[in-house]
């Protein structure tokens, strides 16, 4: 081997050298600057990860999260980078009724307008008992209606107006048993509870079992032993007290956890009947 072959050699393995050594600083430098800090917030709680993955669906199983088939993810940044939050929704069952059918189905959407936008639903045909930008939350009852639907609602809600003011100008009131004469009719604040609730006997303040058509008073204002009635919810005995209820308000006793918390809080007439 001559001198010459010798420098070129030298030469030509100095040069891969020095390639080899700027290829690995590449792939380190690129792979520094692909290292993201991720934050997934799940059920209240948050992990912290440190991944290389740009996929959030794979970051997301890399903090050992399970996704439901109708839970989704929301994330702070358009596409995953540093300090990037993903926000995983689970998904809760909400009550859709339409043509007098109700059917449960389960989603994670915010509010009842993207859910509709998501379901196709057209609003020319079709309008939701709720406003769109409520949120959703679990349990929610949401009633499509055509046009004509609400036509003959209202209608036959005009219809039971005209017949209840005629029984209340002659002191009585339409209920589910038919015309019954009352003595006082009161507006009260009006809540809602199940039967387990307070002690858990299911046992009322004066010894009857807690069901569907017994309400909480205060004894000073109503006292126990009287049968009322209440709009949308019928005849009741006010057979129990409670600790909360004072003065002009009443609670009634429903069965279903759901209607309890879609009843909320609200001011309802309350007839007392003629015994």
């Amino acid at each position: 081997m001559n001198v010459f072959e010798n420098i070129r050699r030298t030469i030509y393995g100095s040069k891969m050298t020095v390639c080899a050594g700027l290829a690995a600083a590449a792939i380190l430098t690129a792979g520094a600057g692909s290292v993201k800090h991720v934050t997934v917030f799940v059920d209240g709680q948050e992990t912290k990860i440190t991944t290389v993955h740009s996929q959030p669906e794979k970051i997301i199983a890399e903090a050992g999260v399970a996704m439901g088939s109708y839970d989704e993810y929301r994330m702070s940044t358009i596409r995953v980078k540093d300090d990037t939050e993903i926000h995983i929704v689970r998904a809760v069952p909400v009550k859709l009724e339409m043509g007098g059918t109700v059917r449960e189905i389960k989603t994670a959407r915010p509010t009842v307008g993207r859910l509709l936008d998501e379901m196709g639903v057209d609003r020319k045909k079709y309008t939701p008992s709720l406003n769109e930008d409520a949120p959703i939350h679990k349990g929610m009852h949401i009633k499509l209606q055509t046009p004509e639907e609400i036509a003959a609602e209202e209608a036959a809600a005009k219809i039971a107006s005209e017949q209840q003011t005629t029984y209340l100008r002659d002191g009585y009131v339409e209920t589910s048993r038919g015309a019954m004469r009352y003595t006082n009719v009161m507006v009260m604040e009006a809540s809602a509870y199940l039967p387990t609730d307070g002690g858990g006997s299911c046992i009322t303040a004066t010894g009857i079992p807690a069901t569907h058509g017994v309400v909480a008073v205060d004894p000073d204002v109503i006292p126990l032993g009287t049968r009322v009635y209440i709009p949308g919810y019928g005849v009741a005995i006010a057979a129990d007290t409670g600790g909360m209820i004072e003065g002009e308000m009443i609670d009634l006793c429903m069965e279903d956890y759901d209607d309890c918390i879609q009843f909320g809080r609200r001011d309802i007439d309350v007839y007392i009947l003629e015994t």
